[in-house]
C-alpha cells in the first residue's frame, strides 16, 4: 500500500523525472555516469518569508528554488547536468502543488537539468524549497572566486538592483505610490524578483575567458567583496558604470531608492566576474552573442581592504551595509 507522501510524488514530481538516470523516482537514489569532466555540485535553499513571499504564485516559487542553483553553476562554467529536490510543506495543497510542479517541470526542460530524486518532508514551520543541482565541465576548468589578478576588468551581467525593488514593491508600504512606479515598470520589477534569470547561456564565456567569477546573489557590493577577499586583493568601482534598468534609474531621480540601496540588495543573481584585459573584448562580445549584456564596471586592486565604490565627482560611497545577510 503506497503512502499519501508516495503518492504525492508519483502524482507530481515523477512525471518529471524523465532522466532513465531517475529510475522514475521508485529508489533511493539516482546515477550520474562518469566521464572526464569535474562534478560541479551545488546547493541552495529558499524559504517563504525570506526568499519568496506567501501569496507568489507557486510556479515563479519553483522557478525561483531551481534558477538559484542554475546561476550558481554558471558563475562556475559548468553546464547543467540534474537537481535533487528536498520539498518540506506546512500541509498538501493539491491546487499549489499542480502550479509548482508545472513550473519546475518547464524550466528543467528548458534548461536541460531533470529532476534526479529528492524528499518531500512536513513541517510546521514556514514552506522551504532546497535543491542540489549538478553541473558539468572539463577537468580543472572551474571557475572559482579566488582566481582575480591586479588590473583584471570587474564585469557584471545584466543590470543590478532590478530585484530588490521587486521585493519592495511587493510589500505594503513601499513606494508603490511613486509616480515612476507605473503598472508596466512594477511587473518588471517585482518579475525580477520572483524570477531570476540565470546566466546559464554565459557559462562557456566564464569558462573561457574569467579568473575568477561567482553569481551575485547577495547583493553586488557584498559579493564583490567576498571575491575580492578569496582573491586576496581590492577593487575600484565607478558608481556611474554600474549596468541599471531604465526603471531603477527613474525611482533613483524619483529619490524613492538610492544607488546604495541597489548595489546592496539581494536577489540580482547577475554574474560577476574579473576578466583579464586581453579577454575582454572576447568575453563581451560573446555574452552579447548570448543576448546577455556584461558591462565593465571597474578594476580589481591590490590591497586588502574592501573594494571602493567611485562617484564620478571622486567622492566615495560608503555604505550602511554591504549585503543582504540571513543573520
Amino acid at each position: 500500500m503506497s503512502s499519501p507522501e508516495d503518492d504525492l510524488i508519483a502524482r507530481y514530481f515523477q512525471p518529471l523525472a524523465t532522466d532513465p538516470a531517475a529510475f522514475g523516482l521508485i529508489d533511493d537514489a539516482a546515477i550520474l555516469k562518469s566521464s572526464t569532466d569535474d562534478l560541479v555540485v551545488t546547493t541552495d535553499a529558499i524559504v517563504e518569508g525570506v526568499h519568496f513571499l506567501p501569496e507568489d504564485p507557486p510556479e515563479t516559487i519553483a522557478r525561483k528554488a531551481l534558477r538559484v542553483n542554475l546561476s550558481d553553476l554558471a558563475a562556475k562554467g559548468a553546464e547543467p547536468t540534474g537537481f535533487v529536490l528536498t520539498l518540506a510543506l506546512r500541509d498538501v495543497n493539491h491546487g499549489w502543488l499542480s502550479g509548482f510542479a508545472k513550473g519546475l517541470g518547464e524550466d528543467a526542460a528548458s534548461f536541460a537539468c531533470p529532476l534526479l530524486g529528492g524528499d518531500t518532508v512536513s513541517t510546521p514551520g514556514p514552506p522551504m524549497i532546497s535543491i542540489t543541482a549538478f553541473g558539468r565541465v572539463a577537468a580543472g576548468r572551474m571557475v572559482r572566486r579566488s582566481g582575480a589578478q591586479a588590473g583584471d576588468a570587474v564585469v557584471v551581467t545584466g543590470t543590478i538592483g532590478d530585484a530588490a525593488l521587486g521585493l519592495a514593491l511587493s510589500k505594503p508600504g513601499s513606494f508603490a505610490s511613486s509616480p515612476t512606479a507605473n503598472a508596466s515598470a512594477r511587473r518588471m520589477l517585482v518579475e525580477r524578483y520572483r524570477v531570476p534569470q540565470p546566466r546559464v547561456a554565459v557559462a562557456p564565456a566564464v569558462r573561457d575567458y574569467a579568473h575568477a567569477a561567482m553569481d551575485v546573489s547577495d547583493g553586488l557590493a557584498g559579493d564583490l567583496a567576498k571575491l575580492c577577499k578569496a582573491s586576496g586583493l581590492s577593487a575600484e568601482i565607478k558608481l556611474e558604470q554600474i549596468p541599471l534598468s531604465p526603471q531603477a534609474r527613474s525611482l533613483i531621480t524619483a529619490k524613492a531608492t538610492t544607488i546604495d540601496a541597489l548595489i546592496s540588495g539581494g536577489d540580482d543573481y547577475e554574474i560577476l566576474c574579473a576578466i583579464p584585459e586581453n579577454h575582454l573584448a572576447a568575453f563581451v562580445s560573446a555574452a552579447g552573442a548570448r543576448n546577455v549584456a556584461a558591462t565593465v564596471i571597474g578594476v580589481i586592486r591590490d590591497g586588502l581592504e574592501p573594494p571602493r565604490f567611485v562617484a564620478s565627482d571622486g567622492r566615495e560611497l560608503r555604505l550602511k551595509r554591504g549585503s543582504f545577510s540571513h543573520f
